[in-house]
């Protein structure tokens, strides 16, 4: 915290001081600034296409301001005065071409922003130095500056400044965003002193998490016996008023029942009412002194489905002659969100605990590192093969592009969620839209509903071979590659080697025959076992049966892969 107080003739004087209007660079975004209103001015030249803007008149946070005022019409490329209002997050933002700009669509971001003419509204208040969330260079008021190196800081202007420093983990995680639930020891076997050590070090991560409605959020619940919440989600938004809390939370007693609290997290604390923001990955850590009381690993299970990132730090495990008394062997790989170490934190002795601050939280921070947040809804490239034979006519044609909005219907579609692709074939094959052309998923049902009807003969193999060239080689190395096929008719080539060479390569294939589709080719071309990845119906009108079971048979999959 800086205050700088001001020595000058100017100062004495109570005549109303003229607002000054900091200028920000053009590729300043929106989630840099901490000020949720402010007025600043815009250089010249900030039209430029590496100043990405993300929306229409709604943008995304991570727009650059500039680009977008000029966007919005309330500037021009000569720059000038703006004034900007931090709003909520969207679910998407459209992008259009305004102004000699091209905004970008996103299917979604955690905060929003608009920009109107920068006038200053009647009695509010703006400031005259913006606040930036992390800089090394960080104007403040009277055209100061503050120099930081480490944590020595160097205050340079005409004034006297005050400076509280705050412990050096606060600057690394600026852009943290998680909604974290933290699952403490309240046992009897915890004792007192250990209990207001492991609250002292929740005081000292949600201080290096620094928690607020743009960044982590946290909620707390202690379990014993039986699991309470202390507070949720949204009761706290600063890290000041949660240290609070966090001191006058009182030891339940009981035994150490994690599997119980693991339970009550998934289905009681990650819900919109308790502020889960649904765009922020959910993270649940759990604090275990010695070892849990009853079974962990059904109820982590069931944790992980839900796309919750499952933490132990475990301290004081049991030793050789105490290993005896544990109820369930290897608890906390059964309980983790993967086994390769990252998710679980051993302490020796509770006297060393504040020394896994930093590892902790920065692993928590680590959204690319967040496996469990990817479930079988929102972390695959899904591919269509469809065949459009002159067997199957135009009536059938739009049943079948039914067929493949439903199933695409039930996935979270973005760039960085499941994305979807398709390919027609007759004798010859067609791109109809790859993975990266569509990023919601308004887009790719719009897509689909213009898909034309070619009309040809019936290549199968040759179309497998296509699909695999034209999406599955540019799948995203962390996304599952999942080929639909649906056809009505025995094909004229072999499809055995492109099917075999596509499972080879990693693509997980289903097939759907409908009427004179060959049994045994639909069999060849799915993944093995063939009674889970291979369907026929007798009619188009009852494709829509397998929409369910082809869904569940993708989650059963995906939530069976070995986690290490």
């Amino acid at each position: 915290m800086l205050t700088c107080i001001y020595a000058t003739k100017e100062a004495t004087k109570k005549k109303k001081s003229k607002l000054y209007v900091p200028q920000i660079d053009c590729d300043i975004k929106a989630a840099k600034i901490i000020n949720p209103e402010f007025i600043a001015k815009c250089p010249s030249g900030c039209q430029d296409v590496k100043y990405r803007v993300y929306g229409t008149d709604i943008y995304a946070s991570f727009s650059s301001i500039c680009g977008a005022a000029i966007h919005s019409g309330t500037i021009d490329k000569s720059g000038g005065k703006i004034l900007v209002q931090k709003v909520a997050g969207q679910s998407g933002y459209k992008g259009s071409f305004s102004n000699g700009i091209r905004s970008l669509s996103l299917p979604r971001w955690r905060e929003s922003f608009i920009v109107s003419e920068g006038k200053p509204k009647k009695g509010v208040q703006y400031p005259s130095t913006l606040e930036y969330s992390s800089s090394s260079n960080t104007p403040v008021k009277g055209k100061c500056k503050i120099f930081c190196w480490e944590c020595v800081c160097v205050c340079v202007c005409v004034c006297v400044c005050v400076v509280f420093f705050h412990i050096q983990l606060h600057l690394h995680y600026t852009y943290c965003k998680v909604d974290l639930s933290f699952l403490i020891d309240g046992s009897w076997s915890i004792g007192k002193r250990r209990f207001q050590i492991q609250k002292q070090f929740l005081k000292n991560v949600a201080q290096a998490l620094d928690v607020g409605p743009a960044g982590p959020l946290m909620g707390i619940i202690q379990y014993g016996d039986d699991p309470s919440t202390e507070f949720n989600l949204k009761t706290y938004t600063n890290s000041k008023d949660l240290q609070n809390a966090i001191e006058k939370i009182l030891q339940k007693g009981g035994l150490s029942n994690v599997g119980r609290a693991l339970s009550f997290v998934n289905k009681n604390f990650f819900e919109d009412a308790n502020g889960n923001r649904g765009s922020a990955p959910n993270v649940a850590i759990v604090m275990v002194d010695g070892w849990p009381t009853d079974k962990v690993e059904e109820a982590s299970r069931l944790a992980r489905e839900s796309g919750i990132n499952i933490f132990f730090v475990t301290i004081e495990g049991p030793d050789e002659n105490e290993k005896q008394n544990v109820i369930e062997t290897n608890f906390v790989d059964k309980a983790v969100c993967r086994t390769n170490g990252y998710y679980s934190i051993n302490v020796p002795s509770w006297f060393s605990l504040h020394k896994v601050v930093q590892q902790l939280v920065k692993r928590v921070c680590d959204s690319d590192r967040l496996a469990c947040s990817k479930t079988c809804l929102n972390a695959a490239d899904i591919g269509f093969v469809i065949d459009g034979s002159s067997s199957v006519g135009t009536g059938n044609f739009r049943t079948l592009l039914q067929f493949v909005a439903n199933i695409s219907k039930e996935f979270e579609i973005s760039d960085t969620d499941t994305r979807i692709g398709a390919v027609q074939y007759t004798y010859e094959q067609r791109l109809e839209f790859g993975f990266d052309k569509h990023r919601t998923k308004q887009d790719v049902l719009n897509a689909i509903k213009r898909i034309n009807y070619w009309s040809g003969g019936t290549s199968t193999g040759a179309a497998i071979n296509y699909a695999f060239e034209q999406l599955f080689s540019k799948s995203k190395p962390n996304k599952r590659k999942i080929m639909i096929l649906i056809t009505d008719g025995r094909s004229y080539d072999d499809v055995r080697g492109p099917a075999a060479a596509a499972h080879q390569n990693g693509v997980i294939a289903y097939s759907v025959g409908i009427a004179w589709a060959a049994q045994d080719e639909l069999e060849a071309i799915a993944t093995d076992p063939d009674k889970e990845h291979s369907f026929f119906v007798d009619e188009f009108d009852s494709l829509y049966r397998f929409v369910p079971r082809i869904i569940q048979n993708i989650c059963t999959e995906f939530n069976s892969q070995p986690r290490n």
